[in-house]
């Protein structure tokens, strides 16, 4: 279990992932956070024409009716705890002073923290709003090669490489002020990544775990928090009653 300086336990940060699903209603949202304990949630973004709209992908872009970025992030303003963060996560570029000129106008940029994987729209986003935190995603990937059998033993070998040499890689970034957090997949999470980035006094977001052995292991590396689809893992891996605010 992770300790403050004065000795008060911390848990594992609980991130829901696209929280605000691209098919769902607003309507919905505030019963879906019934008896949830979440300390932050994910909202996906992406640019349709002059439109900002809630999408995960592009296929996401083909749903009938689209749900405007805006709108979903003026509700879960006026819904969420006022302790619960938003994570913006952008999927693709072009549009970043687009997102925070929204946030600035609803008076979310301290409550939000922006992930992307294009590390090109990092410095445009602290040049837009420098007080916004940001994320950086990785490692840089569309679909999910772990999925199938065929593309499985490729996939492992990446994840393999990778765990060799980002944390040198994301030291050096993090030292240049590239961003305030890491968004990391779980394949490529390891003690020298960990470490390198609690030395620099950042934050490390894990995605997307929803095995309850992982987030076990995950929590003895002391990461930040984990983004999962499953919100009652915390409970499957016996981490129900720790921390703050249980």
């Amino acid at each position: 279990m992770k300790e403050t300086s004065d000795t008060q336990p911390t848990r594992l940060r609980r991130v829901g992932h696209s929280f605000v699903a691209a098919d769902g209603q607003l309507s919905e949202l505030k019963d879906s956070l019934a008896g949830s304990s979440w300390d932050m949630v994910e909202l996906d973004v992406l640019a349709f024409g002059d439109r900002l709209v809630v999408a995960h992908d592009r296929h996401d872009l083909e749903l009938p009716d689209l749900i405007a970025f805006a709108d979903a992030l003026e509700t879960l303003r006026e819904i969420l705890p006022p302790n619960v963060e938003i994570n913006v996560d952008l999927k693709d570029t072009g549009y970043e002073q687009r997102v925070t000129d929204v946030l600035r106008s609803l008076g979310l940029i301290d409550r939000v923290l922006i992930s992307t994987m294009e590390p090109e729209s990092l410095p445009i986003l602290r040049a837009a709003a420098p007080g916004l935190r940001l994320g950086w995603s990785v490692p840089k990937v569309r679909r999910n090669y772990l999925a199938h059998p065929l593309t499985r033993p490729g996939g492992y070998l990446m994840l393999a490489y990778l765990r060799h040499f980002l944390p040198r890689r994301i030291g050096e970034a993090l030292r240049a002020g590239v961003a305030d957090a890491i968004m990391a997949h779980w394949g490529v999470v390891t003690p020298a990544l960990c470490t390198e980035i609690r030395s620099l006094g950042k934050e490390l977001y894990v995605w997307t775990v929803d095995d309850a052995d992982r987030l076990i292991a995950l929590d003895g590396l002391e990461v930040t928090g984990v983004i999962t689809n499953d919100g009652t893992v915390f409970e499957r891996a016996g981490l129900g009653a720790r921390g703050r605010w249980d």
